[in-house]
């Protein structure tokens, strides 16, 4: 990395730091560590929400997702806005009435102090390993790219967010969030026009987009009922409107953000802006790994993105068969090139030889598929600890190679500030479930505010090291944007299935809810295990099974009696 890259990058991640324990310092009590002393205004609970969701996997994966599955990712997010005006007028007004500090503590009120804490056990787990995700995602990107050690680097990124969270809790982490969202946004327009203005001059936007859609990048709507299909319209309406509903009202790290607002319709209007900007946000950054692919039609691009993998194979005995495979995956390549910089040319009078185009560039993908698939075949006969999947490396690896001195840094100030924003929500929230609905609860002897307040910061202390100890032992899995959701999913349905009992049916007890949650975590765990359906479709059956199961169990309890 050049010197004013570093320059770039150092001065941005250090103004970060510096000015959210500056802006955050001096936090008196309990209150004013976990809510922030009530005084974020909506635009801040909804770039804080957003950024807390918006890490660094987002910019990694999602640009790398587009590039090889194109834009039906997005169907994922249309059930958010969905779930934020259900939030909105069901969960907010109760916890806001009721004062909260967590989510968690509704349900002892509702139920008893078992569920709370097995609720809240749940939360714990789930979203203490996604916190050490957040911090390993672009730590192990970064390390195979340029080369810095991925110890080192789960070290930097975490110790940067304990700082400042440790010192300023919840207020820390909303005025932090409001920069790094500008790093963010500005990071990604640039990436954007930069693509753009370094295509070929007789490549416009509209024929670039021609050129994607011609591979079937373009295709934003699935309305198939293919259960094997991960993304489709219905699972992203029901599987992402309940995932949505249980991550944004019920898990810690979401509600901590707007707890902390002035009031109940600033907590409102922030979750609703967040709601419906994020699918347009979302649609934009799968537009820029779209026109990353697009640039790859007129730049040479690597057989495998992922520089440890081309560097174990070329030191092993198979570098000569993955150099005639990068000789083949070339020759596609230019006949691609070729085919691309006749479209824009055709109008709908000659639509036959545009198809004609299509069914060519659909015969050269599929060739350029299976000369990958291979390259990943040599790949891990060279060395079968190598991550051969390079989705996430795509978008750095583009970065790195093409952006000019200076945008460099500020790229990767975007991967890093997003993976320190969405640390920062997670320890936040870890610290304050654990403080309140576990650690306060058994103290016996009346303790001071000052007590509870430095037994958060020890608390975030102490998560802030779990996380990036499992940062360091961590894996590379399919596509990180995937696990992260994976991990919540199996553990979110059960959650909110909870939620909606204690919301609306009176007529359930706390002993059934607490053992149809046990009995329905264990099968979720097994159903995903089995692989018997897609991810998203977790969060419905989850939720489903713990409110039938409950359901069953207290009309059976009621019989006996």
């Amino acid at each position: 990395m050049d010197w004013i890259d570093a320059v770039v990058l150092i001065f941005t991640l250090a103004f970060i730091v510096i000015y959210g324990s500056y802006k955050s310092r001096g936090s008196k009590n309990v209150s004013d560590f976990i809510k922030g002393g009530n005084e974020a205004k909506w635009w801040t609970v909804g770039l804080s929400v957003m950024a807390t969701q918006a890490s660094a996997i987002t910019f990694l994966s999602t640009p790398g997702q587009a590039f090889n599955d194109g834009m039906g990712f997005v169907q994922f997010y249309f059930g958010v806005p969905i779930a934020m005006i259900i939030i909105c007028m069901v969960f907010l007004p109760i916890y806001h009435k009721l004062k909260v500090y967590t989510a968690y503590e509704y349900l002892e009120s509702r139920f008893d102090q078992k569920t709370r804490t097995l609720t809240a056990l749940l939360f714990l787990i789930q979203r203490g390993l996604a916190a050490g995700i957040t911090i390993f995602a672009p730590a192990i990107v970064l390390s195979a790219v340029i080369g810095w050690d991925l110890f080192t680097l789960n070290i930097i990124i975490g110790v940067l967010v304990i700082i400042y969270t440790v010192s300023g809790g919840t207020k820390a982490v909303n005025v932090t969030q409001k920069q790094q969202m500008a790093v963010i946004f500005a990071g990604m327009f640039v990436a954007f026009f930069f693509i753009l203005n370094h295509l070929p001059d007789d490549i416009s936007f509209n024929k670039a987009l021609k050129i994607a859609g011609s591979s079937g990048k373009l295709d934003v709507l699935d309305f198939s009922f293919d259960f094997e299909n991960r993304y489709t319209f219905w699972s992203g309406i029901l599987g992402g409107t309940f995932l949505a509903l249980s991550y944004f009202g019920t898990d810690q790290s979401q509600v901590q953000r707007y707890l902390s607002a002035r009031s109940l319709r600033e907590s409102q209007m922030g979750l609703l802006f967040n709601g419906f900007l994020k699918v347009p946000m979302q649609f934009f950054i799968l537009l820029v790994g779209i026109m990353v692919f697009v640039f790859y039609q007129f730049e040479t691009a690597p057989l495998n993105f992922n520089p440890a993998a081309q560097n174990a194979v070329y030191e092993s005995e198979y570098k000569t068969d993955y150099i005639d495979l990068e000789e083949k995956l070339q020759l596609i390549q230019h006949q691609k090139q070729e085919i691309a910089s006749q479209f824009g040319d055709f109008t709908d009078e000659n639509q036959a030889e545009m198809n004609a185009l299509q069914e060519k560039v659909a015969l050269l993908n599929t060739q350029e598929f299976e000369i990958r698939d291979e390259a990943k075949l040599l790949i891990k006969q060279a060395d079968e600890t190598i991550e051969t999947n390079d989705k996430d490396y795509i978008f750095i690896s583009f970065i790195l190679d093409f952006l000019p001195k200076g945008l460099v840094g500020l790229l990767l100030a975007v991967i890093l500030s997003a993976a320190m924003s969405s640390t920062a929500s997670e320890l936040n929230a870890l610290a304050s479930t654990t403080t309140m609905d576990l650690f306060k609860r058994n103290v016996k002897t009346k303790k001071s505010d000052r007590y509870f307040l430095n037994a958060s910061k020890l608390f975030t202390l102490g998560w802030g090291i779990f996380a990036i100890a499992f940062a360091c032992i961590a894996y590379l899995s399919d596509n990180l944007i995937q696990l992260v959701n994976i991990i919540g999913s199996i553990f979110y349905g059960n959650v909110l299935g909870i939620f909606l009992l204690a919301f609306f049916i009176n007529y359930v007890k706390a002993k059934s809810v607490f053992v149809a949650a046990i009995i329905t975590q264990a099968i979720v765990l097994y159903v995903w295990y089995i692989d018997l359906m897609p991810y998203l479709w977790l969060n419905v059956f989850g939720s489903a099974l713990v409110i039938l199961i409950a359901l069953v169990l207290e009309t059976f309890n009621r019989n006996r009696a």
